[in-house]
Order: C-alpha cells, then sequence, then structure tokens
C-alpha cells in the first residue's frame, strides 16, 4: 500500500513543501535532505497518483511582496495599501481570494517559493520593487503563471505591469524648470531600486529637452523614508551646502523630509524652494505647504495585475507584454 507525500512529509518530521521540492529534484534544500526523502519514498512506496482535483473550492491568487533584508521601500505605506487594494478587488470581482505573503532574500527563497506553489496557489503577482535580476531566480522555473509588479527585468521574458516612472519624472522636472525659469535640484534616493533609476533618467531627460546641463543640477542624496530624509538634509544645510530653488524628490517620503529641513533652517516653501514629490501618498495633502507631487493610478496599476493575470492563466501561449501606466502631476502649495 502506498503513502502519499503528505504522509511522508508527517513521517520525516518536514514541511509538504520541502517533500515536494526533494520528490521533485527542485532546488531548495540540501542533498543529505534530498536523499533522506528519496530513500524514505522507496522504503514506504510513495506514489504519486492521480493529480488530486479540487472541487467546490475557491480559486487563489498569491501577492507575494519581495523583501530585501535592508530594504526600506516595501512597507506599509499607502502607495503599498492602495495596489493591495486594487488587488483584493480585482480578485473577488473574479472570483478569486487573495493571499498576501512576504519572500525575504535572507530566508531560503526557493523553499518558500517552492511551498507557496505546493499550497496551490493558482497564480502569482510579484511586487518586485526591491527586486535585483538575480533575486528572481527562484521564481523562474515555478509552474504556475506569474505577472510581476513595479518592476523590468530586460532580460527576463515574462508578463510586467509598472509604472512609467520615466515620463512621470519628465513631468515633474519640466513642470519646474516652466515653473521657475532655473535649473532645478534633485533630492535622489540613497536606496538603488529600478524605478528610482527610472526617475533618474526623466529628471536628466528633462534638462537636455530644455537645453539645460546634466551637471549642473545641485543634487542631494538622501534616505528614501521622511525621518531618514530628513537627518540627511538637516547634515547637508549644516554644513553649509549649497541649495538649488527648486527640486524634483524619488518620492513623497523623501520630499516630505527634506521640506521639514528646508523650513527648519529658515527657507519658505516655495518662495525660497519649491519641491515637487512622486506618488501622491495622502500625506501630500496634510503637511504645510501640501506637496505637489506626481500622481501614480495605484489601485488600477493592481487591478491590470490580476486582469493580465488570469488571461495568461486562461491561454496558455499567451505572449508576455510589458504594461506601462502613465502619470499625472498634481499641482498643490509646494509649487
Amino acid at each position: 500500500m502506498s503513502i502519499t507525500a503528505k504522509e511522508l512529509a508527517r513521517i520525516l518530521g518536514l514541511s509538504p513543501a520541502a517533500v515536494s521540492v526533494a520528490l521533485n529534484n527542485k532546488p531548495g534544500v540540501s542533498n543529505e535532505t534530498r536523499q533522506r526523502v528519496l530513500a524514505a519514498a522507496k522504503e514506504y512506496n510513495y506514489s504519486s497518483g492521480t493529480p488530486h482535483v479540487r472541487e467546490n473550492v475557491q480559486r487563489s491568487i498569491s501577492f507575494v511582496l519581495f523583501k530585501k533584508a535592508d530594504g526600506p521601500v516595501v512597507d506599509d505605506t499607502p502607495f503599498f495599501s492602495s495596489l493591495t487594494e486594487g488587488i483584493a478587488t480585482c480578485c473577488r470581482r473574479h472570483g478569486f481570494s487573495m493571499d498576501m505573503r512576504y519572500v525575504y532574500e535572507s530566508r531560503d527563497t526557493y523553499v518558500e517559493v517552492n511551498e507557496l506553489v505546493a499550497s496551490g496557489t493558482d497564480g502569482i503577482i510579484l511586487l518586485a520593487t526591491e527586486m535585483k535580476t538575480e533575486d528572481f531566480a527562484p521564481f523562474e522555473n515555478i509552474s504556475v503563471p506569474i505577472v510581476i509588479l513595479d518592476t523590468y527585468f530586460e532580460n527576463i521574458c515574462r508578463d510586467y505591469v509598472l509604472i512609467n516612472n520615466v515620463q512621470g519624472a519628465f513631468l515633474a522636472t519640466d513642470t519646474l524648470i516652466k515653473t521657475r525659469g532655473t535649473q532645478p535640484g534633485y533630492l535622489r534616493s540613497s536606496y538603488p531600486i529600478g524605478n528610482f533609476e527610472e526617475r533618474a533618467d526623466g529628471f536628466y531627460k528633462a534638462l537636455r529637452r530644455n537645453n539645460l546641463s546634466t551637471s549642473k543640477s545641485i543634487v542631494h542624496t538622501l534616505s528614501p523614508s521622511v525621518e531618514g530624509s530628513y537627518n540627511d538634509m538637516k547634515k547637508i544645510l549644516s554644513n553649509g551646502a549649497e541649495v538649488a530653488n527648486s527640486y524634483f524628490a524619488d518620492n513623497d517620503m523623501i520630499a516630505i523630509g527634506a521640506m521639514r529641513a528646508f523650513k527648519e533652517f529658515g527657507y519658505n516653501i516655495p518662495a525660497d524652494i519649491a519641491i515637487i514629490g512622486f506618488d501622491n501618498a495622502y500625506t501630500c495633502d496634510i503637511i504645510n505647504p501640501p506637496l505637489t507631487t506626481i500622481n501614480v493610478p495605484k489601485q488600477e496599476m493592481g487591478q491590470l495585475a490580476v486582469e493580465r493575470l488570469i488571461y495568461i492563466m486562461n491561454h496558455n501561449n499567451a505572449s508576455p507584454v510589458k504594461t506601462q501606466l502613465l502619470t499625472s502631476l498634481v499641482r498643490r502649495s509646494s509649487l
């Protein structure tokens, strides 16, 4: 009489995911564990049997947030709250449940990903904001459809839904140039992710389009959080650094922290310094002065990711597409 993988896992004191990884010869467990599982499978007459067909069980989509060990970007912020709401709403509309989980770089990512697949998820939306190309390796050969959200890898052929960061940063910088009539500065994130790199491209593209030198803008490198950028900007101002009369910031948190420091040092916003952020977080409306920013259609991003994932679930040979959402300027009193 044969036993199931779940029973085999219970006998060996391992997780069902680890047993599945070993039996299917996938990376994610040690050679010792793999040999132990294979030996026990032979001893207990393990048989994979006929795949079990789920009936009357709600289908599920997993929203996976990849988190770097030191990554300050993916966090409990209004941006990701709105994104999650968009995904959850669209899942419900199509009769799917949404399972949200974090996958951490510092853990055994292969095991976590294989455990997710073994759980029976129908598809994955991967929030890859903090990912580098090499971080995608555990997801490369999984057996369920996947849509990558909020970043783009040139050498990975998958479906993507993301913001047009270049267009948004260009719009912000071009607006500063036309409003202030001088060379804008740049409040640049000290933490490198693809989104911020693309925003830098948009900033410098706007300078070139307006016949301004890309080497003459004052650039301050700040932590991408309110408290971090505030402390960094205070140190810069304390050292007597030159200040521009306008700035584009990589995100709203950087802009808000820098504004606080500028005000403490006697600068008036926007009379002395105009600032435009990026993301349109809800805090932009309640700070003093309210922050002009680039609006990102966050809920629409999440909904489009779900729609695309369901499409590729139902069309096995669908060609991968890259979907970019355009941004818009929300003018407030910091400009």
